[in-house]
Protein backbone atom coordinates (compact mmCIF):
# COMPACT_ATOMS: atom_id res chain seq x y z
CA UNK A 1 0.00 0.00 0.00
CA UNK A 2 3.17 2.33 0.38
CA UNK A 3 2.79 2.54 -3.48
CA UNK A 4 -0.39 3.79 -3.43
CA UNK A 5 0.36 6.50 -1.04
CA UNK A 6 2.81 7.63 -2.67
CA UNK A 7 1.09 7.82 -6.04
CA UNK A 8 -1.90 10.29 -3.95
CA UNK A 9 0.79 12.46 -2.97
CA UNK A 10 2.05 12.57 -6.39
CA UNK A 11 -1.13 13.19 -8.09
CA UNK A 12 -2.18 15.65 -5.55
CA UNK A 13 1.34 17.59 -6.16
CA UNK A 14 0.01 17.92 -9.82
CA UNK A 15 -3.10 18.63 -9.16
CA UNK A 16 -1.58 21.96 -6.89
CA UNK A 17 0.50 22.29 -10.29
CA UNK A 18 -2.21 22.40 -12.79
CA UNK A 19 -4.00 24.62 -10.59
CA UNK A 20 -0.60 27.18 -10.73
CA UNK A 21 -0.10 26.47 -14.64
CA UNK A 22 -4.27 27.65 -14.93
CA UNK A 23 -3.74 30.66 -12.88
CA UNK A 24 -0.37 31.40 -14.57
CA UNK A 25 -2.37 30.78 -18.30
CA UNK A 26 -5.43 33.29 -17.53
CA UNK A 27 -2.72 35.83 -17.07
CA UNK A 28 -1.02 35.64 -20.30
CA UNK A 29 -2.48 37.10 -22.98
CA UNK A 30 -1.91 37.08 -26.92
CA UNK A 31 -3.14 39.40 -29.41
CA UNK A 32 -3.73 38.00 -33.03
CA UNK A 33 -4.39 40.25 -35.93
CA UNK A 34 -7.15 40.01 -39.04
CA UNK A 35 -7.52 41.61 -42.12
CA UNK A 36 -4.19 43.10 -42.59
CA UNK A 37 -4.13 44.49 -38.69
CA UNK A 38 -7.77 45.98 -39.45
CA UNK A 39 -8.88 44.07 -36.25
CA UNK A 40 -7.00 43.18 -33.16
CA UNK A 41 -8.23 40.75 -30.59
CA UNK A 42 -6.40 40.04 -27.47
CA UNK A 43 -7.55 36.85 -25.51
CA UNK A 44 -5.49 35.26 -22.41
CA UNK A 45 -4.38 31.58 -22.99
CA UNK A 46 -7.30 30.53 -20.19
CA UNK A 47 -9.21 31.70 -23.45
CA UNK A 48 -10.87 34.75 -22.47
CA UNK A 49 -11.55 37.66 -25.32
CA UNK A 50 -10.17 40.31 -23.35
CA UNK A 51 -10.34 43.36 -25.98
CA UNK A 52 -11.37 43.96 -29.56
CA UNK A 53 -10.02 47.12 -31.29
CA UNK A 54 -10.89 47.70 -34.79
CA UNK A 55 -9.54 50.32 -37.41
CA UNK A 56 -12.39 52.86 -37.94
CA UNK A 57 -11.80 52.96 -41.63
CA UNK A 58 -12.60 49.41 -41.98
CA UNK A 59 -15.50 50.24 -40.53
CA UNK A 60 -16.85 51.86 -43.73
CA UNK A 61 -16.28 48.66 -45.22
CA UNK A 62 -19.13 46.22 -46.02
CA UNK A 63 -20.84 44.88 -42.47
CA UNK A 64 -20.38 41.25 -43.95
CA UNK A 65 -16.74 41.69 -44.58
CA UNK A 66 -16.33 43.22 -41.13
CA UNK A 67 -18.11 40.59 -39.46
CA UNK A 68 -16.04 37.67 -41.16
CA UNK A 69 -13.06 39.11 -40.54
CA UNK A 70 -13.91 39.76 -36.89
CA UNK A 71 -14.93 36.27 -36.29
CA UNK A 72 -11.81 34.86 -38.13
CA UNK A 73 -9.69 37.47 -35.79
CA UNK A 74 -11.61 35.33 -32.55
CA UNK A 75 -11.66 32.29 -33.86
CA UNK A 76 -8.08 32.10 -34.85
CA UNK A 77 -6.85 34.08 -30.80
CA UNK A 78 -9.13 30.82 -29.52
CA UNK A 79 -7.18 28.40 -31.38
CA UNK A 80 -4.00 29.52 -31.07
CA UNK A 81 -4.30 30.21 -27.04
CA UNK A 82 -6.16 26.73 -26.88
CA UNK A 83 -2.68 25.70 -28.46
CA UNK A 84 -0.47 27.20 -26.08
CA UNK A 85 -3.33 26.22 -22.78
CA UNK A 86 -2.29 22.47 -23.88
CA UNK A 87 1.21 22.45 -24.58
CA UNK A 88 1.71 24.24 -20.92
CA UNK A 89 -0.62 21.36 -19.75
CA UNK A 90 1.00 18.73 -21.62
CA UNK A 91 4.31 19.76 -19.57
CA UNK A 92 2.65 19.03 -16.54
CA UNK A 93 1.26 15.46 -16.92
CA UNK A 94 4.49 14.92 -18.90
CA UNK A 95 6.29 15.98 -15.91
CA UNK A 96 4.30 13.22 -13.25
CA UNK A 97 4.10 10.43 -15.41
CA UNK A 98 3.81 7.77 -13.37
CA UNK A 99 4.14 3.73 -14.01
CA UNK A 100 0.98 2.02 -15.88
CA UNK A 101 -0.98 5.02 -16.26
CA UNK A 102 -1.28 5.58 -19.86
CA UNK A 103 -2.25 8.86 -21.79
CA UNK A 104 -0.95 10.98 -19.14
CA UNK A 105 1.84 12.16 -20.93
Amino acid sequence: MAGLGKMLKQMNKMQKKMSAVQDELAKQELEVASGGGAVKVTVTLSQEVKAIKLDPEFLKEDPELVEETLLEAVRDGLKQASEKSEAAMQEVTNEFQMPGMPGMG
